[in-house]
C-alpha cells in the first residue's frame, strides 16, 4: 500500500521539536543557528502540510487516523496517536504558514538580540505545541499540548524579563489562562465519566453526541459543552478572560503576531470547532458561546477606538474579531468561525508584522508620535493598508468575505446578533482609519530617522499582503467550496447574502470615511467627544475598568486571603512546632546541666527530691 501524506504528517510537528532540541544544547552564543534552524524547520513542516492539503482536496480524503496503546493500569487504558481531518489539515497549513514567516522576518527584528538563539527555541518549542495539539486524536492528548501552548507563550510573552511590564505580563497571561484551563480539564473529566467505555477520541465522542443520541443525559452534555468552552475563553481571549491578552503585547512583536494570528488564540477557536459535535447537541451550550462571542466582539471593538498603542490596539482587535468566530460557530456555521479563523491568520499576522515594522524604524509604540511614515517606509505602508481594509471588511480584500458570511447567518439565526455584528464592524473600521492615517499620513512629528525595513521582514509583508488580499475567494456567497469540503455538505446554508453585503460594506467603508474626516481632513475636531464626554473617553481608555475591578474584587482578597494563610503556617503551625522541638531542648538542657558528674549537684537534686516527695505525701494526706 502507498504511504499517503497524511500517514507521516506525524513529522510536521516533529521538525520544530527538533529544531527545538538543537537549540537548547547547541545554541548557546550562537547568532546564526537559530534562524537557520528555526526557518528551516518551519518551511520543512510548511511543505508537508501543504503536500497533507493538496492530498485531502484532491483525492477525497477525509480522515487518516493512528494510535497507539499509551497507558494500560488497572483497567485504564488511553490511547495517543494523531488524525488528519480537512478540519487539521487546513489548520496545519495556518499554523506552519505563519511560523515560517514570522520566523524568517525574526531574523531582520530580533538581529541585535543577544539571546536570539533562545528566542527562537522557544517559538520552534511554540509550534510544535501548536502543531500537536492540531494533530491530537483525543481529548487528553489534545490537553497536555494545550498546557504546553500555555507554557510557551509564557516563555515568550516574558522574553525581556528584565522588563517589569513583561514580567508581569507573562504572569497574568499564565495565571489568567489557568482559570480556563481548570474549567477545560473538568470537562475532560466530565467527558471521560460519562463517555461509554470512558473513550476521549474524537470518533468515539463524535458517535456519541452526533444526532444527540440520548445516550449522555442533556444536562450533562451542556456542562461539558460549557466547561469545554470556558477553557476556550480563556485561550482565545473571550469576555471575561481577555484581560490577559492586550497586556501579551510585551513580548518581541513577532510573537504577538504568531500568538494573534496562527497558535495560542486560535487554539480556543479551533477546539470550540474540534469539540463542535458536543456543543451542537445543547443547544443551550450553542447561546452560550453565541452570546459571549457577539459581546466580546463589540466590547474588544469599542476598546480600540481610544487605545494609543500601535500593538495593544492591534490586541483589541484580535479579541474582537475572535469574538466574531464565536459568534459564527454558537450560530451553528462552523464553516463561518473557520473560515474568519483562515482569513484572519493573514491579515492579522500582516498587521502585527507591519506593525513591528513600524516600531523598528521609530522606536515607539505610541500612534500619537508617529505620523509621515508614507514618504520613507512605502513597502510597509501599502502592505499595512492592504491589511487595514481587509481587517475592516472592505470588497474585495478576503476580511470582506468571511465576515459578511458570519453576518449572513446571524441575521437568519438571531437578529440581534446581526446588529452587534454590524456596530462591531463599524468600530472596527473607524478604530483601523485612525490607526493608518496617524501613523502613515500627515507629517512627521518629532526627529524621526525612519527608513524601511530589511528584505528579511518585507518579504513576509508582502506574501500576507497577497493573501491578506486573495484567501477570501475560497468562500464566497456563490461558491461554498469551504463549506462543502468541511462539513461534506451537512451544514445549513443562507440565502440572502446580497443585502447583508451591502450594508456590511456600507458600515466598512462610513468607518473609514469618518476616520478620514477626523484624522486627515479635520473636518470634525479630534476632540469633538472628549470635550463633551470625557467620562466617556476615560472609560474606554481604561478599558471599562475590568484590571480595576479585578483587582478590588479577585486580587486583592486573594492576596489578604495569601496573608492570612501564610501568617497561620508561620505563626500557628510553624509555632506549634517550635514549641514542641523548644520544649524539647529546654527539658534536654536541663538534663544535662544535672547530669553534670559532680557530686554536689548530686546531692542538691537529691534532696530537692526528697523535699518535693515529703511534700507529696503530706499533700496526699490533707487532700
Amino acid at each position: 500500500m502507498d504511504t499517503s501524506f497524511s500517514q507521516v504528517a506525524w513529522l510536521i510537528p516533529l521538525f520544530p521539536f527538533v529544531a527545538f532540541l538543537l537549540l537548547l544544547a547547541f545554541g548557546r552564543g550562537q547568532r546564526t543557528l537559530g534562524v537557520l534552524l528555526g526557518s528551516i524547520s518551519s518551511f520543512a513542516g510548511l511543505v508537508l502540510s501543504i503536500l497533507v492539503l493538496i492530498e485531502h482536496m484532491s483525492d477525497g480524503t477525509k480522515y487518516y487516523q493512528y494510535s497507539f496503546k499509551w497507558l494500560d493500569f488497572d483497567g485504564l487504558t488511553m490511547n495517543a496517536g494523531y488524525e488528519v481531518t480537512n478540519l487539521t489539515a487546513l489548520m496545519l497549513v495556518v499554523v506552519t504558514l505563519v511560523s515560517f514567516l514570522v520566523n524568517v522576518y525574526s531574523a531582520g527584528y530580533m538581529k541585535g538580540d543577544e539571546r536570539i538563539s533562545v528566542f527562537y527555541s522557544y517559538v520552534a518549542l511554540f509550534s510544535f505545541s501548536m502543531l500537536g495539539l492540531v494533530l491530537a486524536d483525543n481529548m487528553l492528548t489534545l490537553y497536555i499540548f494545550w498546557e504546553l501552548v500555555g507554557v510557551c507563550s509564557f516563555l515568550l510573552v516574558g522574553f525581556w524579563f528584565s522588563k517589569p511590564e513583561a514580567k508581569a505580563a507573562a504572569k497574568k497571561a499564565f495565571i489568567v489562562t489557568r482559570i480556563g484551563d481548570a474549567g477545560l480539564l473538568l470537562g475532560i473529566l466530565l467527558l471521560y465519566w460519562y463517555m461509554p467505555d470512558h473513550a476521549l477520541d474524537f470518533v468515539h465522542i463524535g458517535n456519541v453526541f452526533d444526532g444527540q443520541t440520548g445516550i449522555i443525559a442533556a444536562s450533562v452534555t451542556t456542562w461539558i459543552a460549557i466547561l469545554i468552552f470556558v477553557g476556550a475563553v480563556g485561550k482565545s481571549g473571550q469576555f471575561p478572560l481577555h484581560v490577559w491578552l492586550p497586556d501579551a503585547m510585551e513580548g518581541p512583536t513577532p510573537i504577538s503576531a504568531l500568538i494573534h494570528a496562527a497558535t495560542m488564540v486560535a487554539a480556543g477557536v479551533y477546539l470550540v470547532a474540534r469539540t463542535f459535535d458536543i456543543f451542537q447537541a445543547s443547544q443551550t451550550a450553542m447561546d452560550v458561546v453565541a452570546y459571549i462571542g457577539g459581546f466580546t466582539a463589540i466590547f474588544a471593538a469599542t476598546i480600540g477606538v481610544a487605545q494609543n498603542d500601535i500593538k495593544r490596539i492591534l490586541a483589541y482587535s484580535t479579541v474582537s474579531q475572535l469574538g466574531y468566530m464565536m459568534m459564527a460557530l454558537g450560530l451553528g456555521s462552523m464553516t463561518g468561525g473557520i473560515f474568519h479563523l483562515f482569513t484572519h491568520a493573514f491579515f492579522k499576522a500582516l498587521l502585527f508584522l507591519g506593525a513591528g515594522s513600524v516600531i523598528h524604524a521609530v522606536h515607539t509604540q505610541n500612534i500619537q508620535e508617529m505620523g509621515g511614515l508614507s514618504a520613507k517606509m512605502k513597502i510597509t505602508t501599502w502592505t499595512f493598508g492592504i491589511g487595514t481594509l481587509a481587517l475592516s471588511g472592505i470588497p474585495p480584500f478576503s476580511g470582506f468575505w468571511s465576515k459578511d458570511m458570519i453576518l449572513n447567518t446571524a441575521l437568519h439565526e438571531k437578529p440581534v446578533l446581526f446588529a452587534v455584528g454590524v456596530a462591531a464592524a463599524f468600530f472596527t473600521a473607524f478604530y483601523m482609519s485612525r490607526l493608518f492615517f496617524l501613523v502613515f499620513m500627515g507629517k512627521p512629528k518629532g526627529e524621526q530617522h525612519a527608513h524601511e525595513s530589511p528584505a528579511s521582514m518585507t518579504i513576509p509583508l508582502i506574501i500576507l499582503a497577497v493573501l491578506a488580499a486573495a484567501s477570501g475567494f475560497i468562500q464566497t456567497p456563490w461558491n461554498n467550496t469551504l463549506g462543502t469540503w468541511l462539513t461534506d455538505g451537512a451544514e445549513k446554508e443562507h440565502g440572502g447574502a446580497g443585502i447583508v453585503m451591502v450594508i456590511s460594506a456600507a458600515v466598512g467603508l462610513l468607518g473609514l470615511y469618518l476616520g478620514w474626516l477626523v484624522f486627515v481632513k479635520g473636518t470634525i475636531a479630534r476632540d469633538a467627544i472628549s470635550s463633551r464626554a470625557p467620562w466617556l473617553v476615560r472609560l474606554l481608555e481604561r478599558k471599562y475598568y475590568m484590571d480595576e475591578i479585578y483587582e478590588a474584587l479577585l486580587v486583592r482578597p486573594l492576596r489578604g486571603l495569601g496573608y492570612l494563610l501564610n501568617a497561620i503556617d508561620e505563626y500557628i503551625v510553624d509555632g506549634l512546632v517550635q514549641l514542641v522541638s523548644g520544649t524539647a531542648v529546654w527539658f534536654g538542657r536541663g538534663g544535662t546541666r544535672v547530669q553534670n558528674g559532680q557530686i554536689q549537684t548530686y546531692g542538691v537534686v537529691t534532696v530537692l527530691g526528697l523535699i518535693v516527695l515529703l511534700v507529696a505525701l503530706v499533700g496526699r494526706r490533707f487532700w
